[in-house]
C-alpha cells in the first residue's frame, strides 16, 4: 500500500505551469512539504466551487484569480455581494493572515491586481449593454419569466423581426414591434401563426417591470465585444474583468442570464483552438444554481452543450454554488476540477445531500469523505483537479492559502477611480440610438397617415338627364377586358422597399445579416 506522502507527493508533482491552491492537512494540521496544485493548461477543462455560505467559496474564487491573473489569463467573475472589488487593492497585513501562511512555510505577501469594473446598470463600473436581437428570445424569456406559450410567442416575433430586417436593439423597439403586430400589423402576422392581444400585454407588462427596475438600461448599443474581456496589462498579468452586481443582487434572472448570454458569446465568436498551454480566459459562473432554477430541459441541453465545446475554444468555466446537487448532472459530469469547501447539515434533507456530494468525489483510502464535509472549518475544502494527463488527482483534505489582495468591499472611491483610468469605460460610455424597429416602425405609420389625409380625386362626371334622343358628347370607350384594379403596395412592402430602409439594412449588419441564422438559445450565431 502507498503511504499519505508518496501518495501525495506524486500525485501533485507536476512539472509544468501550476497555479498553488493550499496544502494538504491529516488529522487537522497542514503539511508545508505537500502543496496542492492545478496544472494552468486545465483550467479550461472546467471546475466547480462549493460549500454552504460563509465556508470560504469566495476567497477560494478570488485566489484562483490571483494565480490566473499572475500568469497572464484574464479573468471574467461576477461580484455579487461587492467583496470581490478589493482586488483591486492590496491586502491588509494581520496576525491572523501572517500565522495561516507561516503555517505551510510562506510569508504574506499583499498584491493588488488588474481590474476593470462593469456594471449592468452602469452604477459601479463600466456600462455592459447588449441588444434585444442578440440576446435572443430563449435567454429573453427567461428574464422575463415567460411560460412556454409566452416564450413562442416571443420566438415568433424575433422571426417576423429577422425576415422583415428589422434590427430589435433595445426594449423600445421590441415593444412598438408587438404593439404594432396586436393591432395594425395583426394580417401580417398570419403566416407566423398569430398572437393573442392578452398574450401581448403580459409581454409588454413584464418588459416595463423589468424598466421600472432599471435593468432596461443593459439593453441597447454599443454592445459588449468579447474582445474587451480578453487583455492583459502593461506588465503581462491578466486582466481581472469583475461584473458588480450589488445594485442588481436582487434581480437574479437578469445577471445568471447576463453570464450565459456572455458565454455564448464566447462559444461562437472565438475560434477553435484545442488544447492550449495556457486558457484564453477563465469565466467563473458564481450563483450558479440560478441558471438551473426553472430553466427548461431544452436551456439546460444547450448550457450543457456550451459546457462540453467551449473548452476547444480556449475558455475554462468554473461554477460557483452552494452544493453539486445544484447544477444539472450532465454538466457537472464536465467539471473535472473540484473545491468543496464544508456543507452544513441541519435537517434530513442535508444529510441525505451531503451523502450525495461525497457520492461525487473519487473514493479515498486516507479520507472519509462524507464525515469531511460537515467537520471542515471556514477555508479548509476537500480537492481533487486534473493532472497534465487529465486524470483526476486523489481527494485531499486542503487548507487554502490566503489571496494577496483585499478581502473585503471598497467604497465608491476605488470604482470611480478605475473608471476614470479606463480606456474600455470611455468606448461604452455614449449610448448610440440608430435607426431600428422602433424607427421604422414609427415612419411606416406616420407615411400611412399622411397618405389617408390626402384628398382623393373629383369623381368622374356623370351623364346628365338628356333626352334619349339627344346623342352624349362622346361615345364613351369600350373595352372588351374588364381592368383589373392595381394592387396597392402594403404600407410595409413601401417602407421595406424603400431606399432609406436598404441603408438601414446595410447601417445594422452588425445585427442582423440577409441570412439570418439563430443558434443555441436563440442568439445571433452569424453576422
Amino acid at each position: 500500500m502507498t503511504s499519505f506522502d508518496e501518495t501525495f507527493q506524486s500525485a501533485y508533482a507536476f512539472n509544468e505551469p501550476c497555479i498553488e491552491v493550499g496544502n494538504v492537512t491529516r488529522d487537522g494540521s497542514p503539511r508545508a512539504d505537500l502543496t496542492i496544485r492545478v496544472p494552468l493548461r486545465m483550467f479550461n477543462r472546467h471546475g466547480l466551487i462549493a460549500g454552504s455560505t460563509g465556508t470560504g467559496k469566495t476567497r477560494t474564487l478570488q485566489l484562483l484569480a490571483e494565480g490566473l491573473s499572475r500568469n497572464g489569463v484574464p479573468v471574467f467573475l461576477a461580484d455579487v455581494k461587492g467583496d470581490l472589488a478589493g482586488m483591486a487593492l492590496p491586502g491588509v497585513v494581520n496576525d491572523k493572515l501572517t500565522a495561516r501562511m507561516k503555517s505551510v512555510g510562506k510569508d504574506f505577501v499583499p498584491a493588488s491586481f488588474p481590474v476593470e469594473f462593469f456594471s449592468l446598470t452602469g452604477a459601479r463600473g463600466t456600462q455592459v449593454r447588449a441588444t434585444v436581437s442578440s440576446f435572443g428570445p430563449v435567454l429573453l424569456g427567461k428574464i422575463l419569466d415567460l411560460t412556454d406559450v409566452q416564450q413562442s410567442v416571443l420566438a415568433m416575433v424575433f422571426k417576423y423581426c429577422d425576415d422583415k430586417q428589422m434590427p430589435l436593439l433595445d426594449f423600445a423597439d421590441l415593444r412598438s414591434v408587438l404593439v404594432y403586430l396586436s393591432d395594425e400589423g395583426k394580417a401580417e402576422l398570419k403566416q407566423y401563426g398569430g398572437m393573442s392581444g392578452a398574450t401581448v400585454g403580459v409581454l409588454v407588462r413584464k418588459m416595463v417591470e423589468l424598466e421600472q427596475q432599471g435593468a432596461a438600461r443593459f439593453f441597447g448599443e454599443p454592445e459588449l465585444e468579447i474582445a474587451d474581456l480578453m487583455r492583459t496589462s502593461s506588465d503581462g498579468r491578466g486582466i481581472v474583468n469583475i461584473l458588480s452586481l450589488a445594485d442588481v443582487q436582487d434581480k437574479p434572472r437578469l445577471y445568471s442570464t447576463f453570464l450565459m448570454w456572455l458565454l455564448g458569446q464566447f462559444y461562437y465568436r472565438m475560434p477553435e483552438v484545442g488544447d492550449v498551454e495556457k486558457p484564453k480566459l477563465v469565466f467563473f459562473f458564481d450563483e450558479a444554481h440560478l441558471l438551473f432554477e426553472d430553466s427548461s430541459s431544452a436551456l439546460v441541453e444547450h448550457i450543457e452543450q456550451v459546457a462540453r465545446l467551449i473548452r476547444s475554444k480556449g475558455i475554462g468555466v468554473f461554477f460557483i454554488t452552494q452544493t453539486p446537487k445544484d447544477v444539472d448532472e450532465d454538466v457537472l459530469a464536465q467539471l473535472g476540477n473540484r473545491v468543496q469547501h464544508a456543507v452544513r447539515a441541519f435537517t434530513a434533507k442535508d444529510a441525505k445531500n451531503i451523502r450525495a456530494t461525497a457520492s461525487t468525489f473519487p473514493e479515498s483510502e486516507f479520507y472519509e469523505v462524507d464525515k469531511l464535509l460537515t467537520n471542515m472549518g471556514t477555508g479548509e475544502a476537500l480537492v481533487t483537479v486534473l493532472n497534465p494527463k487529465g486524470i483526476p488527482t486523489p481527494v485531499a483534505s486542503t487548507q487554502i492559502l490566503a489571496p494577496a489582495s483585499l478581502m473585503s468591499a471598497v467604497d465608491d472611491s476605488v470604482y470611480l477611480q478605475a473608471i476614470a483610468m479606463s480606456s474600455v469605460a470611455k468606448k461604452y460610455a455614449t449610448p448610440i440610438d440608430r435607426e431600428s424597429a422602433h424607427e421604422i416602425l414609427k415612419r411606416k405609420l406616420d407615411e400611412a397617415a399622411a397618405v389617408e389625409q390626402v384628398e382623393p380625386p373629383p369623381p368622374p362626371p356623370r351623364q346628365s338627364d338628356r333626352a334619349p334622343w339627344e346623342a352624349p358628347d362622346e361615345a364613351p370607350r369600350r373595352t372588351t377586358t374588364a381592368r383589373r384594379p392595381r394592387k396597392e403596395k402594403s404600407a410595409v412592402d413601401q417602407i421595406f422597399g424603400s431606399r432609406m430602409a436598404q441603408n438601414v439594412a446595410r447601417q445594422a449588419t452588425r445585427t442582423v445579416t440577409q441570412s439570418i441564422v439563430r443558434g443555441i438559445f436563440g442568439m445571433l450565431k452569424g453576422r
